[in-house]
C-alpha cells in the first residue's frame, strides 16, 4: 500500500522572526538584571567605603583626645596659644585650624616615648585635613604638614563643655574656665546628607 510521501521543512520566516524577538527580548531582560546588580554592588562598596573612613576618624580622634596634654604652645609669629584651641571656623590661613591641641606623643616601636606633638582638624573644600606642627613651639614660618582624612563633608562643628556644665562654641571660652574642657561633641554633615554626631570625654 501506499502512503503519503512527507517532506522535512526548516522555520518558515516567521518563526525565524519570532524566535529572534524572543532571544532578543531575553537578552535585554538579562542584560538590564546584571547592570542592577553591577550598580547595586558598585553602591554598596562606596557606601562601605565611606562608613570604613568615617570610623576610622572618630577612632583616631577619640585616640588622640585621650592623650591630650595641659601644654601651651608658642605658634609661629610668637603668641601663646593654650594647649586646647577650638573655633567655629578656619580663616584660610596655611596654619589655621578649627581645633588644635597638644598631646602625648605616644611610644615608638621600641617602647621609648616620643615628644609631645600638636596637632589641628580642619574644613576645607569638603575635605578634613590634619595638620601637624613639628615642634610644640613653632619656630617663624614653620608651618604644619597638612593631609587630607576624609573626604565629603559639608559641615565639621564643634561645641566644648565647660566646668559649669555649658556648651561653648569656642575655646576657651568668653568666660575663662579651664585649660582643658570637660567634653568636645563633634558633629559632621556630610554632602549625601547625613549627619552624625560623636561625644569625647576629655577629663
Amino acid at each position: 500500500m501506499n502512503t503519503p510521501s512527507t517532506k522535512d521543512h526548516g522555520f518558515t520566516l516567521i518563526e525565524l522572526l519570532v524566535a529572534l524577538f524572543v532571544f532578543a527580548l531575553l537578552a535585554v531582560i538579562a542584560y538590564r538584571g546584571l547592570n542592577a546588580v553591577t550598580q547595586t554592588r558598585a553602591h554598596l562598596d562606596q557606601e562601605t567605603r565611606k562608613w570604613q573612613a568615617l570610623e576610622r576618624f572618630f577612632a583616631r580622634l577619640d585616640g588622640e583626645t585621650a592623650q591630650v596634654l595641659d601644654r601651651p604652645v608658642r605658634t609661629a609669629n610668637g603668641a601663646e596659644a593654650r594647649a586646647w584651641v577650638g573655633t567655629p571656623s578656619a580663616t584660610g590661613s596655611l596654619e589655621d585650624a578649627q581645633l588644635a591641641f597638644t598631646r602625648n606623643g605616644g611610644f615608638d616601636a621600641d617602647g621609648t616615648p616620643l615628644r609631645p606633638q600638636r596637632i589641628g582638624y580642619r574644613l576645607r573644600q569638603n575635605k578634613l585635613e590634619l595638620l601637624r606642627w613639628t615642634a610644640l613651639d613653632s619656630a617663624p614660618y614653620n608651618a604644619p604638614s597638612v593631609d587630607a582624612v576624609l573626604e565629603g563633608v559639608s559641615e565639621f562643628n564643634l561645641r566644648f563643655l565647660t566646668s559649669r556644665l555649658t556648651w561653648e562654641k569656642q575655646w576657651p571660652p568668653v568666660v575663662p574656665d579651664n585649660a582643658l574642657p570637660k567634653a568636645m561633641e563633634v558633629e559632621l554633615v556630610l554632602k549625601s546628607g547625613e549627619k552624625l554626631t560623636r561625644l569625647f570625654s576629655l577629663r
